[in-house]
């Protein structure tokens, strides 16, 4: 339902956060909220938007604790894998040949076409053109996750994954003025699988060493295998 709205404590339970530093942050205006009847009340989709933007930022804690909370209110296994699952071997790249922002975004659409997963690659692929025009989704480090802002259920089958490696790297509009050489494309049919992903996604590349680790695969096999033990990386740290 990514319109519905959440009570304060449901907020704070699906940052992972605290109900009085929610509060307080809400009241600061740090997160988007309303006032109905007295009560804090939180769009759903606005939150998934205010978190698409701001997740990158977020420290290793702060995103271990958001994993968390999701996990929780999507009911699953704390030690369930969310993005091995949908690792695709053609839906990854150690060689991606764009040299412009929008054609690096053709180029994923494509590579998850090869999946027979998207009904529509044309309307998938204006989705990311317009999230990119509202802002950027690269992130320091030469890493970049591009996105829809809204789940896609009518343009993906099912939740889809696309990593991939551009050597030479390109501008994508990082805020440290960086390169862009690692793509995850990621699109879901659902606000709370989305932002899990993400939120996953971000812990995997916090600290760098996958990144760096990737950028040395000369395989897909080796993407693979390198995402796989990245994940159950943090997955142990959690435990």
């Amino acid at each position: 339902m990514p319109y519905s709205y959440m009570s304060l404590q449901e907020l704070a339970s699906f940052l992972g956060l605290d109900r009085r530093r929610a509060e307080r942050m809400a009241k600061r205006g740090d997160i988007p909220c309303q006032k109905v009847g007295g009560d804090l009340r939180f769009n759903r989709a606005q939150i998934t938007e205010w978190l698409q933007q701001h997740m990158g930022t977020l420290n290793r804690s702060k995103l271990a604790n958001m994993d968390a909370g999701i996990t929780a209110s999507r009911q699953a296994d704390p030690e369930e894998m969310i993005v091995v699952p949908l690792l695709r071997a053609e839906a990854t790249s150690v060689n991606l040949g764009a040299r412009t922002k929008n054609s690096v975004l053709k180029e994923l659409v494509a590579l998850a076409q090869e999946t027979d997963l998207v009904y529509d690659g044309e309307e998938l692929l204006e989705a990311l053109i317009r999230r990119e025009e509202l802002c950027s989704t690269a992130m320091e480090g030469g890493i970049a996750i591009p996105h829809p802002r809204r789940p896609r259920p009518y343009e993906i089958a099912e939740p889809i994954l696309v990593v991939a490696l551009n050597r030479q790297g390109i501008g994508f509009g990082a805020p440290d003025g960086r390169l862009t050489d690692l793509f995850f494309m990621t699109a879901s049919q659902d606000d709370h699988h989305h932002l899990h992903i993400l939120a996953r996604l971000c812990r995997m590349l916090r600290d760098g060493r996958l990144a760096n680790k990737l950028r040395e695969t000369t395989t897909t096999e080796q993407m693979t295998a390198i995402m796989r033990q990245s994940e159950l990386d943090v997955i142990s740290d959690a435990m």
